[in-house]
């Protein structure tokens, strides 16, 4: 084996191994690790008290884990119920079922066992909690989902309360000292949950994409990051430090951001479909040796021009375009179950000479969930364009720092008109 392959095999198990259960012990998988179908009704997560209010049978509770050792598994509820009552529950797991009653005794918890499940094989298992009792019934607070038997050797779960999917990142290598003055991308988003952000130009100070923000509301983003450091709070950042609003486009919203850096935030309302490619531009413009104005461009499908996005102009910086990246966010905790996926394609970057110069390799990253508690992340090439994938328990995983390929396309962008 290679120096490479020995990396990406002790990559992949060191997030294997990180929930190792050890034969004869329980595993406990929290509730609040638990997800809702559908989400927002019906029931409520929390990182304190697990599932709570669960009183509309419609709305269902899963769990997802990677089960290793294919054999007997010992399914168990952990739940508070006021004394006296009760509850009819469903536990649903590798195509078998098996039903309970659980009643109330005192203030402790109650263990509401359903029985052994034949587990055939190795994979990632959805266990599948229903409520078999009336609308407006507490179905009870579920505090954990318990599991034993010679099944849950090796198993691994998120028992995290974070239940985001992975960030995941591709980063296009370019050579030092270059100055680039445009960086070119076109993505397309192939899924499409709420609260995914798939970002196609991401640069040392800051990003540019597409974004899910509600059922009904998307949005195209373009970013600038302020000097400083300042993590949270903008009102700390010092004058001198702040990005400064140039011009903005047409029916785009301005304004301040913080929590992830502080900057200046933009976005345009723009319901962008996904299967469709979308055209993204951001530019680099030294005013001085200490300022550089940045720009988003957007292609819009609808107008078949190039618009303004909004343009920042950025203290103590006065260079070009480093470190670019794509990437895809997951970036509202309760869905983390659900896929992301996206094509990134026909990457170019431009130089302060003028030269447009192709970028068709790139590196794979992610976070630190994606470190050792979510491992169905993933990267490669697909129909000559790189892709981004994450969440949705997919079984394997994409080693951190591996680099991919896709085929040149050879076509610099040439079509590009900037408004003034």
């Amino acid at each position: 084996m290679d120096k490479q392959n020995r990396f990406i095999v002790l990559v992949c198990l060191w997030g294997t191994f990180a929930n190792l259960t050890a034969v004869g012990a329980e595993l406990r998988v929290p509730g609040f690790t638990a997800y809702l179908e559908p989400e927002g009704r019906g029931a409520r997560v929390s990182s304190r008290s697990g599932v709570t209010a669960w009183t509309d049978p419609a709305t269902k509770v899963l769990w997802f884990g990677e089960i290793k050792t294919p054999g007997r598994l010992d399914c168990s509820i952990s739940l508070r119920l006021p004394p006296e009552a009760t509850s009819r529950l469903r536990l649903s797991v590798a195509g078998q079922a098996r039903e309970a009653t659980a009643q109330g005794v005192d203030a402790n918890s109650v263990t509401v066992r359903f029985g052994s499940f034949d587990i055939p094989q190795a994979g990632y298992r959805r266990f599948l909690l229903e409520s078999l009792n009336p609308a407006g019934q507490p179905a009870g607070e579920i505090e954990a989902l318990l599991l034993d038997g010679p099944a849950i050797q090796n198993a691994h779960f998120n028992l995290k309360s974070r239940r985001n999917a992975a960030s995941v990142h591709l980063m296009y290598p370019v050579a030092k000292d270059t100055n680039v003055e445009a960086f070119y991308c076109e993505m397309t988003g192939l899924e499409d949950p709420v609260w995914t952000y798939y970002m196609a130009c991401g640069w040392h100070r800051g990003y540019f994409g597409m974004q899910v923000n509600s059922l009904t509301e998307r949005r195209i983003i373009f970013s600038v990051w302020d000097s400083g450091g300042e993590a949270v709070d903008r009102n700390k950042v010092a004058d001198e430090n702040r990005v400064r609003l140039v011009a903005k486009g047409e029916g785009v919203e301005a304004r301040d951001f913080g929590n992830e850096g502080t900057g200046g935030h933009s976005h345009l309302v723009y319901a962008w479909r996904t299967g469709e490619t979308q055209r993204f531009l951001v530019t680099a413009k030294p005013t001085d040796a200490t300022h550089t104005i940045y720009a988003g461009y957007y292609f819009h499908p609808d107008e078949k021009q190039w618009v303004l996005i909004s343009s920042w102009k950025a203290p103590k910086e006065g260079g070009y375009l480093r470190r670019l990246y794509s990437f895809s966010e997951n970036f509202g905790g309760s869905n983390g179950h659900l896929v992301r996926k996206a094509l990134y394609g026909n990457q170019w970057m431009r130089t302060a000479e003028g030269q447009w110069i192709e970028l068709t390799t790139a590196t794979f990253s992610h976070d630190s969930t994606g470190r050792a508690d979510r491992l169905d992340r993933f990267m490669g090439v697909e129909d000559g364009q790189f892709f981004l994938s994450h969440g949705g328990f997919i079984p394997g995983c994409t080693a951190y720092g591996e680099k991919f390929t896709r085929p040149p396309t050879g076509k610099a962008p040439s079509d590009i008109v900037l408004p003034e």
